[in-house]
């Protein structure tokens, strides 16, 4: 069973951190060529292309130009700490123990443009490109296109030893885009997650962003290796909706406190 996050776009590498053991990420090739073509804009170029701010850009370009083939203590940190947006508040990987994370690294899998799959504890230098960023590389007209099938082929690779693979995706659409469903050997489970407001129960951006990163740290705790174990999700208000939710669709709500 694995386990899709996606991406944040806040990143930390300030915080101190422990020592702690890490891998390096599996296309270094591609993330080079990557690299080699976001070498080529202009700060302007990028805050066109990617739809940031000036000074965004600018920070970006900097990070293409540090960026090194050579991974080390002092340009990387792991991937599931290095990250920082809504999802990694609720996941809150720093709480986790050194065998919580050994468990995350063989199930959790982070979708990324730059790196296609992170594990957890893989070694990553600061960037910023979105897998929906329509970037020309070659004949490939986005990353869509750059990344083919290699995603979900590394994905098969990591589900081989399961007999009946799952996926459970708790990524945004943007990045399970990725993920190449014809390629793919396993059954996809989504976690969906809805609040109560206004009377109806719906999807509120920010809220299930944070949910989704909770439900993996809820997998990676109780070692969830089923999706009859998600059920029993419960962590910030949350419950199981059966009546809504179908073997693929796992929907979890929560009402809102006025």
């Amino acid at each position: 069973m694995l386990f899709l996050l996606s991406p944040a776009k806040s990143l930390d590498y300030e915080t101190p951190l422990p020592e702690l053991a890490h891998t390096l990420p599996r296309f270094g090739e591609q993330s080079q060529q990557l690299i080699g073509v976001m070498r080529r804009k202009s700060p302007q170029e990028i805050a066109s292309l990617m739809g940031i701010s000036d000074a965004l850009a600018a920070l970006n370009a900097a990070r293409y130009e540090a960026w090194s083939p050579r991974f080390t203590a002092r340009n990387a940190r792991q991937a599931v700490l290095a990250f920082n947006g809504d999802v990694y508040d609720g996941l809150r990987a720093r709480e986790l123990s050194a065998a919580d994370l050994d468990w995350a690294q063989q199930h959790l899998a982070i979708l990324s443009g730059l790196y296609g799959v992170l594990r957890p504890l893989d070694w990553m230098q600061p960037y910023r490109l979105e897998m929906g960023t329509s970037l020309q590389v070659g004949e490939a007209a986005n990353l869509y296109q750059y990344w083919g099938p290699r995603i979900a082929e590394c994905l098969n690779r990591q589900l081989a030893a399961d007999a009946s693979p799952v996926v459970v995706n708790l990524a945004s659409q943007e990045y399970f885009k990725a993920v190449d469903r014809k390629v793919l050997k396993a059954r996809v489970v989504e976690c969906v997650f809805e609040d109560r407001k206004a009377g109806q129960f719906k999807i509120i951006s920010f809220f299930a962003k944070k949910a989704r990163g909770s439900m993996a740290r809820y997998a990676i705790t109780h070692r969830v290796m089923t999706p009859r174990q998600l059920e029993g999700f419960d962590l910030d208000g949350y419950a199981f909706a059966p009546s809504v939710s179908t073997p693929e669709r796992m929907v979890f709500r929560r009402t809102m406190q006025p």
